[in-house]
């Protein structure tokens, strides 16, 4: 979500019901976050952030094929019920049966969580956000990944519920421990050179 978004929707003070979302949501030309009762409109993305989302999506979802995981990419909410939020990640990935045989459209159980970094939201999505996605019991890696160089931040819950940052660079071998996947780096970020 943009600066801009948030502070325009701030200056609303009509509350939502998370029933109020979701309806909607289902209506709505344009996706919006939900925080706490407010309804925020997010921000287009970028072509690089459109590129690597779709490399990311290509490389999960094959690699989860008959996994009985599911990948889903920009258009899937995940609610966090003990803070009243809705986000919107970029790339979210279950493993959990209760999200497979829910009707609803988010999921509550993701093991992997992605978020591909802006400019207007990289501290929002280091620094907030990540503690309130670390509130998702089911959680194991969360994954922030940058547009303007080649480098993810990958971080990893261990039993004590601390998190383990590692840094990915060029020429690395990116690893998803939970889902048994790794793949070059490079992949992630191919067609980003021919952005003019």
């Amino acid at each position: 979500m943009s600066e801009v978004n948030t502070m325009t929707a701030s200056k609303s003070h009509a509350y939502f019901t998370p029933k109020d979302y979701l309806e909607i949501e289902k209506i709505s030309p344009i996706k919006h976050e939900y925080m706490q009762g407010q309804i925020l409109a997010m921000a287009g993305a970028s072509k690089a952030h459109v590129i690597i989302t779709g490399n990311l999506s290509a490389q999960l979802i094959n690699h989860l094929r008959g996994s009985g995981c599911l990948a889903f990419a920009t258009d899937m909410k995940v609610r966090l019920p003990s803070l009243n939020i809705f986000y919107y990640p970029d790339f979210a990935i279950t493993c959990d049966e209760r999200d497979r045989v829910s009707e609803e459209d988010f999921i509550l159980h993701p093991q992997v969580i992605i978020e591909v970094l802006s400019d207007s939201t990289a501290a929002f999505d280091r620094g907030d956000k990540f503690a309130n996605y670390q509130t998702i019991p089911e959680l194991q890696e969360y994954l922030l990944i940058h547009q303007q160089q080649v480098l993810i931040e990958q971080y990893q819950r261990q039993s004590n519920n601390l998190w383990i940052p590692h840094i990915y660079q060029a020429g690395d071998l990116i690893t998803i421990n939970c889902i048994n996947f790794s793949c070059p780096i490079e992949i992630l970020y191919q067609n980003l050179e021919i952005l003019s």
